[in-house]
């Protein structure tokens, strides 16, 4: 092997969730009277000041998610889990590249993002070892447990942007540490 997958995962996955992260809040500094409690993170996506910043951010975080799980693919010969980081990746792609006007597609997207990031959370504690591997655990269940209150209608005074970030900040944090991790980490190290 000409690198480390291993290595190349985390960095991408390090820059995707990180330049997300930046870019979400650059975009909401120019998306006027915008409201992080009553706006959802995707009405960034629609608002011609801030469009361009967070659907070119989140296509990337996708593009990046997807290439980060064909080498966790190679690193780690799981099936599973590359589905569920390769899906999660499949779904922001969809999120940049079609916006809240675009329903079917945008919703169907959003979803499969929320879902399969925070499955991928929970399902890395087979991956990570502790105690990094817990907190990854509890950053997917936080994240899982969000979307139950968003699909049940409560926002637990968060309002639907704040209960919506509870679904996603933990996964987008999970993806930074988790970079991080298999940056730091030499060939053959972490459990399989």
């Amino acid at each position: 092997m000409f690198y480390d997958s291993k290595k190349l995962a985390g960095l991408l996955l390090f820059v995707g969730g990180v330049q997300s992260v930046l870019s979400i809040i650059i975009a909401e500094t120019r998306y006027p009277g915008y409201s992080v409690a009553n706006n959802y993170i995707s009405d960034l996506g629609v608002n011609p000041h801030s469009a361009f910043i967070f659907n070119t951010s989140t296509l990337i975080l996708g593009l990046l998610t997807i290439a980060a799980a064909y080498n966790i693919q190679r690193a780690f010969s799981n099936r599973v889990f590359t589905a569920t980081i390769a899906l999660a990746g499949i779904g922001a792609a969809g999120v940049g590249l079609f916006n809240e006007l675009h329903l079917i597609p945008h919703y169907t997207s959003a979803i499969t993002t929320f879902l399969f990031g925070a499955i991928s959370a929970v399902y890395s504690i087979r991956i990570i070892k502790p105690p990094l591997g817990y907190a990854s655990l509890a950053l997917g269940a936080i994240a899982l447990a969000a979307i139950v209150f968003a699909v049940l209608r409560m926002d637990l005074g968060l309002g639907v942007g704040g209960m919506e970030r509870i679904i996603a900040y933990p996964t987008l944090m999970w993806i930074i540490g988790f970079g991080g991790y298999l940056i730091g980490t030499s060939a053959g190290s972490t459990k399989n």
